[in-house]
């Protein structure tokens, strides 16, 4: 789990995050009552990129909230429920526009995976999450 205070900044891991329906994640700069309130994105995509020769890209480094394991992101529809902990995620979108001509990991590469691998969520059910809690998708259970 990560965590920024403020937004443009890379997010730093934290043991534990408290999700709240229609916030997300309590002290992100990203909560609030919209549709991007967290982003997950694959330890198997952020491995992608370490084999393009990018080291250092450390938890946070794409500024996600959550790194999953063994989960496909990319095939979830819109609307999908994960249970991450005790609490239920919706995905509300499937990637992003990068920010000012892409980020600087996107520069240096010329490839970036959260625009097209990372998923974004809004908190249904909330409380707390912690690092190493199970991830469940129904659908792929």
């Amino acid at each position: 789990m990560n965590r920024s205070d403020r937004k443009g900044t890379r997010k730093h891991p934290v043991e534990e995050i408290e999700l709240r329906p229609g916030l997300g994640i309590v002290g992100d700069a990203h909560a609030g009552n919209w549709h991007r309130q967290i982003s997950l994105l694959a330890e198997e995509s952020i491995d992608t990129m370490r084999a393009l020769g990018i080291e250092n890209l450390t938890p946070g480094a794409f500024a996600e909230n959550i790194n999953t394991e063994g989960i496909r992101l990319g095939t979830l529809p819109i609307g999908a429920r994960l249970r991450v902990g005790a609490c239920v995620l919706e995905v509300t979108q499937i990637g992003k526009e990068c920010h000012n001509d892409g980020c600087a990991i996107q520069k240096a590469t010329g490839r970036c995976v959260m625009p097209t691998e990372g998923i974004f969520a809004i908190v249904i059910e909330g409380g707390f999450v912690r690092k190493g809690d199970p991830i469940v998708v129904p659908e792929q259970a």
